[in-house]
């Protein structure tokens, strides 16, 4: 798989991002107390199927043995950090924060996205674990420019985290992606400056930071997918795909 994609393949890639941005802001704004997690997976089952795009997560399997992904919206709820799975009985409470990650298969390449919000009124604690997660994908996003590095991105984000009494989930990075839902470079939320992978013009990133307001170590659920804080304490969760230009980048999954 070419880390650079071809500028056919960054217009394709683009669209399919804004059809993906369109699903998550539909299923976003479904959320509310009394819903089941399970009725959000239908409804961006149904909106990627009216679009015309496939599912980049549903079957998707870690190695050779590892249980299928089997639905096409992850949501992760409170400690949940991602891939929880949808459920029936997984009904939404007030109060409670839900992350939600999409990604689509558009012409043969994949994009993918993903947005926490609060359950009707949420706590000021929840609030700026929101805000703040916001903020840093946004200040890694900025670092994403030819010449500057994976550490810069990574970085930009921690600083975020530092500077807000948060913490970085360590076990869980940002990845390339385009051919493949996970491709190379790694891209982790955490960094130092001029070190790591160059980016250059053509690369198209996933960065997501993933920010809690307890310890960042994690454990894995026994479903094999669903990944929450050790702590039981909340998590944060947001992710643009994002491409390298010549002159700096283009947030590929962020509605015009």
């Amino acid at each position: 798989m070419a880390l650079i994609k071809t500028a056919q393949e960054l217009a394709d890639l683009a669209a399919g991002g804004q059809i993906l941005a369109r699903i998550l802001n539909l299923v976003a704004a479904a959320v509310k107390p009394g819903v089941s997690t399970l009725e959000l997976d239908t409804l961006a089952r149904e909106a990627m199927k009216k679009a015309g795009v496939e599912p980049a997560f549903e079957g998707y399997q870690i190695g050779r043995d590892g249980p299928r992904y089997p639905a096409v919206l992850c949501s992760s709820v409170d400690d949940e950090v991602v891939h929880g799975i949808p459920r029936k009985e997984k009904i939404l409470r007030e109060g409670e924060i839900i992350g939600l990650d999409l990604g689509v298969i558009h012409k043969g390449l994949y994009t993918d996205t993903a947005v926490t919000v609060g359950v009707g009124t949420i706590s000021r604690e929840n609030a700026e674990l929101i805000r703040f997660t916001k903020l840093a994908l946004i200040a890694g996003i900025e670092e994403v420019k030819p010449g500057n590095t994976i550490g810069d991105v990574g970085h930009a984000i921690e600083s975020v985290a530092r500077n807000n009494g948060l913490a970085v989930i360590r076990d869980l990075v940002g990845h390339g992606v385009g051919h493949a839902l996970h491709e190379k470079p790694d891209v982790p939320n955490y960094g130092k400056p001029g070190t790591g992978e160059k980016l250059l013009a053509g690369m198209v990133i996933a960065i997501e930071p993933m920010f809690t307001r307890g310890d960042w170590r994690v454990r894995f659920l026994d479903d094999g997918w669903t990944v929450v804080t050790a702590d039981n304490s909340p998590a944060a969760h947001f992710e643009h795909t994002v491409a390298v230009t010549e002159t700096g980048h283009q947030v590929l999954t962020l509605l015009n």
